[in-house]
C-alpha cells in the first residue's frame, strides 16, 4: 500500500490523503479514518454528504505531492529514463543530481523494496527537500541520499544504472564508467545541445555503446463525440536525454 491515496470528486479534483496514522485531515474536507480508505480502494466513498473515488496514487500523483526546491523532470522525460536505463525491480542505482527529488521518488518505485537508490547532490538545502519528499511518499527504506560530488567519484561499484541531471554531466562520465557494472546503463539530461556536444564526447572516450540523444515532444488529445483535436499545444523541448551502456573491450 503506498504512503497516500486520492479521493477524486466529481468535478475532477484530486486531494492526496497521508497513511501515516490512524486518522487523516484534509484541508476543506474533513478528518478520515485511514484503515476505512485502505478498504475503500477502487470504490465509492461519502463523507458529510460528499462523494469520492478512493484511488491508489499514479505516478503522477507522486509527482504533484512533491515539495519542490528546483525545477523537477516532466513526466514525458521521466518515463523514458526509467525504460531506457532498465530500471526494474531489485536495481541497484546511482543519481546525481538529486534537486527536489522527483527522479529519486520515480526510481525508488521502480526497483521496488529489495534494489537502492543512492542520489547524491552539492547542495544541502536540495536534500533535505528529496528527504522530505522520499520520506512522505513511504520510499526512505530504499533511498540513500548523500551530500557530495561524483565528479570526484564514488565508493558504489557494479551498478545497474548511473542517472546523471546535472550542469556538466561529461565531467561525472569517468567516474559512471567506474561505478557501473559490464552492460550498465548511464543516463544524462541536459537542457541545451552544448552540454549534450561535450558528454557525448565524453562518453566516446570511454568503453561505452548504443550511444544515442533523443527529445521528446508530447501533445495530449481531446477525445469528444463530435470530434478530436489537440487540447493544449504541444509540450515541447524540455530537454535531450542522452544514453550508453558501458562494455570492457572495443573493437
Amino acid at each position: 500500500m503506498p504512503g497516500f491515496l486520492i479521493l477524486l470528486d466529481p468535478h475532477g479534483r484530486r486531494h492526496a490523503v497521508a497513511l501515516d496514522g490512524v486518522t487523516a485531515k484534509v484541508p476543506g474536507l474533513g478528518t478520515f479514518d485511514v484503515a476505512r480508505l485502505r478498504a475503500s480502494v477502487g470504490r465509492k466513498l461519502s463523507v458529510g454528504g460528499r462523494s469520492f473515488l478512493v484511488l491508489e496514487p499514479t505516478p503522477q500523483d507522486y509527482r504533484a505531492a512533491l515539495d519542490r526546491e528546483a525545477q523537477t523532470l516532466a513526466p514525458k522525460d521521466l518515463a523514458s529514463l526509467l525504460f531506457e536505463s532498465d530500471v526494474v525491480p531489485g536495481a541497484r542505482v546511482l543519481e546525481a543530481g538529486a534537486g527536489s527529488g522527483a527522479l529519486t521518488v520515480a526510481l525508488a518505485r521502480h526497483v521496488g523494496p529489495g534494489g537502492r537508490v543512492v542520489s547524491y547532490d552539492l547542495r544541502e538545502d536540495f536534500l533535505a527537500v528529496a528527504r522530505r519528499n522520499v520520506e512522505r511518499l513511504g520510499l526512505a527504506d530504499r533511498v540513500e541520499l548523500r551530500l557530495g560530488d561524483v565528479r570526484a567519484g564514488v565508493p558504489e561499484k557494479d551498478l545497474d544504472a548511473v542517472l546523471l541531471d546535472l550542469p556538466d554531466p561529461w565531467a561525472a562520465v569517468p567516474a559512471a564508467w567506474d561505478a557501473l557494472r559490464a552492460c550498465g546503463a548511464l543516463a544524462t539530461f541536459s537542457p541545451n545541445m552544448e552540454q549534450v556536444k561535450e558528454t557525448v564526447g565524453a562518453i566516446r572516450g570511454r568503453p561505452f555503446v548504443d550511444l544515442r540523444t533523443v527529445e521528446l515532444i508530447e501533445r495530449e488529445m481531446e477525445v469528444r463525440d463530435v470530434g478530436v483535436r489537440p487540447s493544449f499545444a504541444a509540450l515541447g523541448h524540455t530537454g535531450y536525454l542522452t544514453f550508453a551502456r558501458k562494455v570492457l573491450d572495443t573493437f
